[in-house]
């Protein structure tokens, strides 16, 4: 009786024919645009806890606690105050002490989100090496960690605006979305350090230069009328320097007599939210194509 040989139906395929055939996939395979989004979705729960559980952290040693949420702020206003308030004279600004705490505690929370989004991916390699996740979600809750140390400096500002004479109005409703498309461009920027960060861990070294600059530029410590002095072109550039904008905008919600680089509000509102979705979605995007690498090597 003949017998039938037995042809194995995957004789002659390619590597890739046969993956496909199996629904194998490459391992660590990065996802697309829109599945990544999904799955940073799936674990905002992962980022809010993450995000809280390091707060919690970071002051767990001193004896204030969280309390130095507002006081770090406080003791900055007050050092900077005594140089550029009383020694350097800039006091003859009306409501100085608003003026400097608004740009401080502004600049400060974009300052704190690059500072530790750089150390997002290095300092987590044993996290991202044992758990699979969007990698994403670390400089994610790196930027909520901060946003909420915002919150807490916010009261402490408003208390500042009041007590120095600006009235209350309902211009500072306009306060939280320019918070939040602050928020939004900070994302951005610490998806685009944590990246860079994670190829280079001498960033962390120089990023403090880098916003010590930005700081000087964006008009947080005397009176922005001073760029005017620069040629056209440069005070142009500095109009359009981000920080700067969302310095304005809440120096224009908060206080009735603050000198202001650009006078026009719907500039202000324009560029921020322009910066907002450039530094957004272009860090995004740039994070995204790198997820392949994290933890590697």
């Amino acid at each position: 009786m003949a017998t039938t040989a037995l042809v194995d139906p995957d004789t002659g395929l390619t590597q890739a024919q046969l993956a496909a055939r199996h629904g194998l996939r490459v391992a660590g395979e990065r996802p697309s645009v829109v599945e990544y989004s999904r799955q940073l979705w799936a674990y905002r729960h992962f980022i809010a806890a993450y995000a809280n559980a390091k707060l919690v952290a970071s002051y767990s040693n001193a004896k204030l606690g969280q309390l130095w949420q507002v006081l770090t702020p406080l003791t900055n206003a007050a050092v900077y105050y005594l140089i550029f308030g009383v020694v350097l004279a800039q006091n003859d600004m009306p409501n100085y002490i608003a003026y400097l705490t608004t740009g401080l505690f502004i600049f400060n929370f974009t300052q704190s989100a690059v500072l530790t989004g750089t150390q997002a991916i290095s300092s987590n390699l044993g996290l991202i090496r044992a758990l699979h996740f969007p990698r994403a979600s670390l400089p994610l809750s790196t930027t909520l960690t901060q946003f909420q140390q915002l919150l807490a400096s916010m009261v402490v500002l408003i208390g500042i605006v009041l007590v120095t004479g600006e009235p209350l109005t309902w211009e500072w409703l306009l306060l939280v979305p320019a918070l939040l498309l602050q928020a939004v461009f900070n994302a951005g920027v610490v998806l685009t350090v944590a990246r860079l960060g994670s190829k280079s861990t001498d960033l962390k070294q120089v990023m403090p230069f880098i916003l010590r600059t930005w700081m000087y530029g964006s008009g947080v410590l005397y009176s922005v009328s001073l760029f005017e002095r620069l040629p056209s072109w440069a005070t142009t550039l500095v109009q359009y320097n981000p920080l700067l904008v969302y310095i304005e905008l809440a120096r224009y919600t908060l206080m009735e007599e603050a000198p202001l680089l650009n006078e026009s509000l719907t500039q202000l509102w324009l560029v921020g939210g322009g910066w907002a979705v450039l530094a957004g979605l272009g860090g995004f995007l740039y994070f995204w194509r790198g997820e392949q690498e994290y933890g590697r090597g």
